[in-house]
Parts: C-alpha cells; sequence; structure tokens
C-alpha cells in the first residue's frame, strides 16, 4: 500500500477547491450573462463583451463625429490648410473671448444622444463622456498651461433640479498634473433655454450679464480652461471668458463634448 503524505493531500485539497472556485464563478457568469445580457451604453442593443460598451454601429458614429480637422479658435470643422492666424474664414474677424477651443467632436450622432441622455440622468455616460473630454483636452496644444478648470455653471435653480452639473461632472474626469477645480464662476441670474435655430445676437443679449466671480477667487494672472458639453453659437462661453478675464485671468481657454451648427459630412 502507497503512504501519501500530508502535504500531498493539501496539495490536493486545495487544487479542489480552486476548481471548485472557478466552477461557481464560471456558472455565475453565465446566470449573470442570461439575467443581464451585456447591451450597448448608447443605443442599448446587446452586444458581444468584448466589444467595449458600444456597439459597433454607435462606434462607428462616435469616429465619424470626433475625428475631424476643427478650428483651434471657434471649433468648427474646417480643413488645417484654411487657417490663417489661429482661426478659420467662418470666425476671422469675430469678437471671441476665449484665446482656443478643445473639442470631442461633432454634435451629430451617437455623439449627440450620449450628451442629451447624460443631461437627462444617465449619469453612468459620465466614463465613456470623461473619456472622450479628457482626449480632447490632451491633444490640445494648451493642455500643460492651464492652472484651473472652471466647469460653466448651472443657475442654482436648474442645478438643484437635475441634481448635478453634467460640466462638473466631464470636468471631474480629466487628467492633469497641476490644475484643479474652482466652482468660483457663477450664474447670478437664471437664462431662457433656447434652440439651436436661436440667433448668435438672441443667444447673446440671453446670458449678458449672467455671471460673476466670487469673492475670494484666486484667477488673477492664471490661465482658465472652461468646461462645457455643447457649444452652439459660443455666447455662453463668450460670456464666461469676459468675466473671467475682467476678474484679472491671463488666458481663458475651452473645452467642449461637441461643437453644433454643423452638418456631418
Amino acid at each position: 500500500m502507497e503512504l501519501v503524505s500530508i502535504g500531498t493531500v493539501g496539495i490536493i485539497a486545495d487544487m479542489d477547491t480552486r476548481k471548485i472556485k472557478q466552477a461557481v464563478i464560471f456558472t455565475l457568469h453565465g446566470i449573470n450573462h442570461l439575467l443581464w445580457p451585456a447591451v450597448c451604453i448608447n443605443c442599448r442593443k446587446n452586444i458581444s463583451e468584448t466589444d467595449n460598451n458600444l456597439c459597433r454601429n454607435c462606434w462607428d458614429e462616435l469616429i465619424g463625429c470626433t475625428g475631424a480637422d476643427y478650428c483651434p479658435r471657434c471649433g468648427k470643422d474646417t480643413s488645417k490648410y484654411a487657417i490663417f492666424e489661429g482661426a478659420c474664414p467662418d470666425c476671422m474677424g469675430n469678437d471671441i473671448h476665449f484665446d482656443r477651443i478643445a473639442r470631442s467632436g461633432l454634435y451629430a450622432d451617437a455623439l449627440r444622444k450620449m450628451i442629451l441622455d447624460f443631461k437627462k440622468g444617465r449619469t453612468e455616460l459620465d466614463r465613456i463622456l470623461g473619456f472622450l473630454a479628457d482626449s480632447a483636452i490632451q491633444g490640445s496644444n494648451f493642455y500643460r498651461d492651464i492652472d484651473f478648470f472652471v466647469p460653466v455653471p448651472l443657475h442654482w435653480s436648474r442645478r438643484l433640479f437635475r441634481g448635478y452639473n453634467q460640466a462638473h461632472v466631464i470636468a471631474g474626469k480629466l487628467k492633469h498634473p497641476s490644475a484643479k477645480i474652482s466652482i468660483d464662476l457663477a450664474r447670478i441670474r437664471r437664462t431662457k433655454p433656447q434652440p439651436l435655430a436661436a440667433s448668435p445676437a438672441s443667444r447673446a443679449a440671453n446670458v449678458a450679464d449672467a455671471f460673476a466671480v466670487r469673492k475670494g477667487h484666486n484667477f488673477a494672472g492664471k490661465n482658465i480652461c472652461l468646461v462645457d458639453d455643447i457649444k452652439t453659437t459660443g455666447a455662453t462661453l463668450n460670456e464666461c471668458a469676459k468675466t473671467l478675464k475682467q476678474a484679472g485671468a491671463s488666458k481663458v481657454f475651452a473645452l467642449v463634448l461637441a461643437v453644433a451648427g454643423q452638418q456631418q459630412t
């Protein structure tokens, strides 16, 4: 009769335990996939677990509206060969108070749907939208110059109703070696929501004198990057930038998830 050492018995027992654990995990994984199948975070269609949160169609749409060259002054799609002295023909000569802009893409297709759903309460979209925003800002030529990220503020009543400021959530997803988030820019009066078709003049009038800096701010001599979800005519960013520069900011940049007012080509 062969003798089996106590150590050998222990090893065999450990191997059996590992196999049992692996079998349990595999079974639970199968049950989880059956009860809660992987779905596209944007359109909710079933996807493979290897599709990384988005279905193929949504990925194609997202790539389509985020890959083009754009003007570093206004954010609109344009050829890099059309840029002259840091501006494109559309914004050359315009009164723009922010110095440069970075964007994730155009306000279209999958990106448009994600932004709208995010504002309507689907806060789980913060990861992918934050990733897009962070990629955009790190790819900008002013990334290293930023001292503060300043989310474009909501009026307190709208912030209370929604429960969060989407610009602040996105700002919290940005990675930077030294820049901090500041909330010392405030919206001091409630402005009217406006359709995309509203004229630049009406949008500018709507936000005129709507912002102020808080006492004790630290903006003097600093480079600020405003963070917002959508740029349409740029009236809100312009008014915020003007307010910050009046408070002593050296430069004001802008980061947005999307620029509206252009069709994807």
